[in-house]
């Protein structure tokens, strides 16, 4: 009874008071004090705060099967960074965000297998070892990769130019724990800005660019899963990515070879582009 922009705050908390589940409570809560401390300083108009619910709305409508705008907004908002920062790993491979991408599962394939199924122009190969922090090898890991075309677009953005599962393999380190696997060099790309997300970076002035990268999740038994990404160094956009997702310690270069063994090895013919990824998991609490 008698709302009002001082009462507000306290009432809604307090409808919340009977919520069975303690974290549920507690997020509730400061999520109603939070919001309310921002309506309170900014002070939308009415068709301000009907214009926000019908971009939500707009939001919602976007997401398919195969495109996630929740997560588009929430990774141009650094909300995803934020969350995977605070989730992280204490020590080992830094995280990243999983991004909007990784909407359908990735091919089993073999080690030395390409995941470029369209012939792109650069040979790549990528290779690593995935160790625990104590540097062990961690033999019988998971290697989950996704990455664009050399066009800079994802397999899901057009099945009618790439097969399902091109630029996507999921692998398994041998027994001293190493990965490699051969695909086109990355390239750097313009998230969607066809839907709401991209009309918001359009009227802030926002560019929608992510600098070169390849994806990863890594994991392996009584070990933190990381979801991370292998930046191309020196590829632009790389000190302005629209997900705010680089980090110095995720750099990686992506050099030109021609060493024959090495082609050999890796069964491609020189030049291509080779780069070197290694993943640290650290163990999980027993």
């Amino acid at each position: 009874m008698d709302f009002t922009v001082d009462s507000a705050t306290p009432a809604v908390q307090a409808s919340f008071d009977a919520t069975p589940a303690p974290r549920l409570r507690a997020i509730l809560q400061s999520l109603t004090r939070h919001l309310h401390d921002f309506v309170r300083e900014i002070e939308p108009t009415i068709p301000e705060w009907n214009n926000a619910i019908e971009f939500l709305t707009a939001v919602g409508k976007a997401c398919t099967d195969t495109r996630q705008e929740f997560i588009l907004l929430s990774d141009v908002l650094g909300v995803s960074m934020l969350v995977e920062t605070i989730n992280g790993q204490d020590a080992g491979t830094e995280s990243t965000v999983l991004g909007p991408f990784h909407m359908t599962k990735s091919p089993a394939r073999a080690l030395g297998d390409s995941i470029d199924e369209v012939g792109g122009s650069r040979v790549c190969v990528v290779s690593g070892t995935v160790r625990s922090t104590s540097g062990r090898p961690l033999a019988g890991a998971t290697v989950d990769v996704w990455q664009c075309d050399e066009n800079g677009l994802y397999d899901v953005q057009v099945p009618d130019v790439q097969p399902a599962g091109n630029g996507r393999g999921l692998f398994t380190t041998d027994e001293l724990g190493r990965y490699w696997f051969r695909t086109v060099a990355p390239s750097h790309y313009p998230i969607p800005t066809d839907g709401p997300v991209g009309a918001l970076l359009n009227a802030t002035g926002r560019h929608p660019y992510r600098p070169a990268h390849v994806h990863f999740i890594a994991s392996a038994p009584a070990h933190e899963e990381v979801t991370t990404h292998a930046f191309v160094a020196g590829s632009p956009y790389i000190d302005s990515d629209a997900v705010f997702a680089v980090k110095k310690g995720l750099l990686v270069d992506f050099c030109e070879t021609t060493d024959s063994e090495l082609g050999v090895r890796y069964g491609v013919e020189p030049p291509f582009i080779h780069a070197t990824f290694d993943i640290e998991l650290e163990e999980t609490a027993s």
